[in-house]
Order: C-alpha cells, then sequence, then structure tokens
C-alpha cells in the first residue's frame, strides 16, 4: 500500500512552491516530528518519491520541488541564489502548519537546510546534512562539472529516454533513468547555473556554528565530496554533530544502497527508519 497522500501548492516567501506529501499524520505520526525533505541540484521532489514511501511509514513527510524545479515556480527574474532558498523551507513549513519538524537535505538540499538552520527558525528541531557540497570561496571544486547538469537538461528539454540520459547515469536502474529523463526537462537551466556557481561563493561552514538544533551528517563512502579532513573541519565547528557513513554509496546515496541510507540515521529523527533496526 502505498504512504502516498497527495501533491499540492502553497503561496510562500512569495512564489508558487510545490510539494509532496507521503504518510500523514494518523497512525502515530502525529506524535512524531513531520519531516521535510530537500533534494538536490537537478531533482524535482518527485525522483524521492521512493524514499517519501518508506519515510511515510514513521512520519509526516513532506518533500520539497525547490524553486526553478519540479512543479515550483520558475522565471526569468526569480532569486535562485542560497538565502532564497533557505527562506523557502521555513517559509513553506509556516504554510504548511508544522508545529515542530526536521530537515533531511541531500547535496545542495543540505547547503540549503544548513543555510535555513542558521536562523534557529521556530518549530525546526534536527537538521540531515546528507553529502552536502563543501566547495567555497578559496576551497577546492565540487567535483562535478557544470557541463553534465547542462547538456542534461538541454537534452531533456528536446525529448530523451532512459536510453539517452544513460550517458549521463551509467549505474542507475532502468526505472531511475526513466523518471529523470521525463522530469529533467522541468530544472530551469538559469536556476542550475546559479546554484552550482553558489557552491563555490557561498561558504556554509561559517554558518554552521550558529546551529542551534542537532545535526546529523551523513557521508558517501565512494563519493568525493565530502572527504575525512572535511568531517573534520565540520566536527571543529559543530563538535556535537553526529557523523554517519554509507560505505558502499556513491554521492547519490538512496540511489545506491538505499537500505544502507535509512540504516546510516539510526534513530536520529526518533525512531528507526528500517524494521531490523527497531529489532535490533
Amino acid at each position: 500500500m502505498s504512504e502516498f497522500l497527495h501533491g499540492g501548492n502553497v503561496f510562500a516567501n512569495g512564489i508558487r512552491q510545490h510539494y509532496l506529501r507521503y504518510g500523514g499524520n494518523a497512525g502515530g505520526r502525529e506524535a512524531r516530528d513531520a519531516v521535510v525533505i530537500v533534494p538536490g541540484i537537478t531533482s524535482p521532489a518527485v525522483t524521492w518519491g521512493f524514499v517519501g514511501e518508506q519515510f511515510g511509514k514513521h512520519f509526516d513527510t513532506y518533500i520539497l520541488d525547490v524553486r526553478g524545479r519540479g512543479l515550483s515556480e520558475a522565471g526569468d527574474t526569480l532569486d535562485y541564489g542560497l538565502d532564497a532558498q533557505a527562506a523557502d523551507v521555513t517559509a513553506v513549513a509556516r504554510a504548511l502548519g508544522l508545529a515542530r519538524y526536521a530537515i533531511v537535505g541531500h547535496s545542495m538540499g543540505a547547503r540549503i537546510g544548513i543555510r535555513a538552520a542558521r536562523g534557529t527558525p521556530a518549530g525546526l528541531t534536527r537538521l540531515v546534512m546528507v553529502d552536502p557540497p563543501v566547495s567555497g570561496p578559496g576551497r577546492r571544486a565540487y567535483p562535478s562539472q557544470l557541463s553534465w547538469y547542462v547538456d542534461s537538461i538541454r537534452l531533456a528539454r528536446q525529448g530523451i529516454d532512459a536510453e539517452g540520459m544513460r550517458r549521463f547515469c551509467p549505474t542507475w536502474t532502468e526505472a531511475q533513468l526513466r523518471l529523470r529523463a521525463e522530469w529533467l526537462h522541468t530544472c530551469d537551466e538559469r536556476a542550475i547555473v546559479q546554484s552550482f556557481d553558489d557552491f563555490h561563493r557561498d561558504d556554509i561552514h561559517a554558518d554552521l556554528p550558529s546551529l542551534r538544533v542537532p545535526a546529523l551528517l551523513m557521508v558517501a563512502g565512494r563519493g568525493d565530496v565530502v572527504r575525512a579532513e572535511d568531517i573534520e573541519e565540520i566536527r571543529g565547528l559543530l563538535p556535537a554533530v553526529q557523523v554517519a557513513r554509507v560505505p558502499d554509496a556513491g554521492h547519490m546515496i538512496p540511489w545506491d544502497d538505499e537500505a544502507g541510507f535509512y540504516r546510516a540515521f539510526g534513530d536520529f529523527l526518533g525512531v528507526p527508519l528500517l524494521r531490523d533496526q527497531a529489532a535490533a
């Protein structure tokens, strides 16, 4: 039985913002904090639906379309900066009436979550940073190239199938490729370019000492986004941070090792995401 409830739109932070809701507020979930999932740079909410299904078993879960992606507002004059994206998340939480919620952000979404948590917004209880890009001024560049995103988006706008997408994501399953081919055209190229450039212009390390909520850093064991020295730097800036590694996954952690992704949360969100953890 699917945990998907519905999609919806809210007017928050001055724009239309779209979300997908899983699980709902019943069956014990009403006693737990809601979870707001913020995907990465070219991941519309629908591409995280399989994660929403698992989270929805335990939490009232909302997956956001970051502005300029999916069904959220996009436009030639829209601000695609990190501050605007962070304000979107907290504004959506207020618009949805979430009294208590955790942010789970992947990649760009983790950077958005860090910037949002810096302001200690009302209702935010926990932050999960899943393999956040640690690039910034004077730091090493993000390991992916901008052309990888732009070229695939332009092909998707023309119309591309799963096989055409395979050269960009050779390890993905047929179903994952089909979904990306279907939805990638909804990513505004200007939004992606600005977000990628902001990986190198915004230094989220400066935000970390201001965080006042419990935080979990999840790191891909086979990725090159967060290295051992980066973990130590983050620990120095945020001593209370918890760290979990997913050894068999690259940067797209739930795509590479879905079970390992869920196990890495432990009981950080208040309840384990897999039954075998609960029984352990």
